[in-house]
């Protein structure tokens, strides 16, 4: 089985994550970081979202759980 590409190392006590770990290159990312790396086209998998006023990576809906966030 292939590795998740990203994990998330850090989630806010309501669970929002907040730090996060490219297993591919072991580069460590803040949200904010992983945020920018996203808008920039370097994770086609994931994209953002605005979620309660704060910009989320996430996921893209695909029906494969090897890009889940968890």
């Amino acid at each position: 089985m292939a590795r998740k590409r990203i994990s998330v190392t850090s989630e806010s006590n309501t669970g929002r994550n907040q730090k996060f770990h490219d297993n591919y290159n072991g580069n460590d990312m803040t949200r904010a970081q992983f945020v920018k790396e996203i808008e920039q086209g370097n994770y086609d998998n994931y994209h953002v979202r605005n979620i309660n006023g704060v910009k989320t990576p996430v996921s893209n809906p695909d029906g494969s759980d090897k890009n889940n966030l968890d």
